[in-house]
């Protein structure tokens, strides 16, 4: 069973997805006039934070201009995958599809419900970035926001994406003397919730159905069997099934 090949791309989706959200932040940067001096835009990168913090480390001098432009960024990565009891749907409903390239059934079980915990940092040289950064993110998350993640295109399926911000942390990386380099720090924890869907099976479209009827209550007497088919080649919306043959039986 479990040896059938299959991928759907679902938590490669979800990276993505996660990430473009948080793709276009600007900040301003004004001068002693209150006008603004310059704008940046804020770079995002899939990276651990144990990433970010060695490359700040290494600037050999705080006050450099390099160090400067290195910060403020924005960096995330996946932490962890729970399944979600809450969301469990019975297993033999099946989502269904018709594949017009070789008139087949593309049929599919119900998903299964996980959820995939996301975190944000926000790396800033001064408290004014890091709080532009912030409060550009927080009014979209009351506390989640929605994102619609088409998961399995052969069938379809375009999932409502629930991104909640579960928590957010604040450090401040001051140690030392004057000299000493600083890094703001922000943490944003999110929870997306998502479902992961198996392999897609092909059935071949039903073009004739026979039906046993009986004419009493006590299915004692008299049977009737209806056979019809259609030809799904030259049927449209609204025809009409043919009969092919009509069967009665005394018992």
């Amino acid at each position: 069973m479990l040896q059938q090949k299959f991928y759907h791309g679902i938590i490669r989706k979800s990276i993505i997805a996660f990430g473009n959200l948080f793709n276009n932040i600007t900040i301003d940067r004004l001068n002693s006039s209150n006008e603004v001096e310059q704008s940046i835009r804020v770079p995002l990168s899939y990276a651990p934070k144990q990433k970010f913090l060695a490359r700040i480390a290494a600037q050999p001098n705080s006050f450099e201009q390099s160090f400067q432009t290195f910060l403020p960024r924005l960096a995330f990565e996946m932490t962890g995958i729970t399944y979600d009891p809450a969301r469990r749907i019975s297993l033999v409903q099946q989502n269904r599809a018709l594949n017009s390239t070789n008139n087949t059934l593309n049929s599919q079980y119900a998903p299964t419900p996980y959820n995939i915990n996301m975190v944000l940092y926000c790396y800033s040289k001064n408290q004014d970035d890091g709080l532009q950064i912030v409060e550009q993110i927080l009014p979209y998350f009351n506390p989640d926001f929605n994102l619609n993640l088409k998961t399995v295109p052969a069938l379809n399926i375009v999932n409502d994406l629930p991104i909640i911000l579960d928590s957010i942390n604040y450090e401040d990386e001051y140690e030392g003397d004057f000299v000493t380099r600083r890094a703001i720090i922000w943490t944003l924890n999110f929870t997306i919730k998502l479902n992961f869907y198996g392999p897609i099976s092909r059935q071949s479209l039903i073009k004739k159905v026979t039906v046993n009827n009986f004419s009493d209550v006590e299915l004692l007497n008299k049977q009737s069997t209806i056979t019809s088919e259609v030809n799904p080649n030259t049927a449209i919306p609204g025809d009409s099934i043919t009969i092919v043959d009509t069967f009665e039986d005394d018992f």
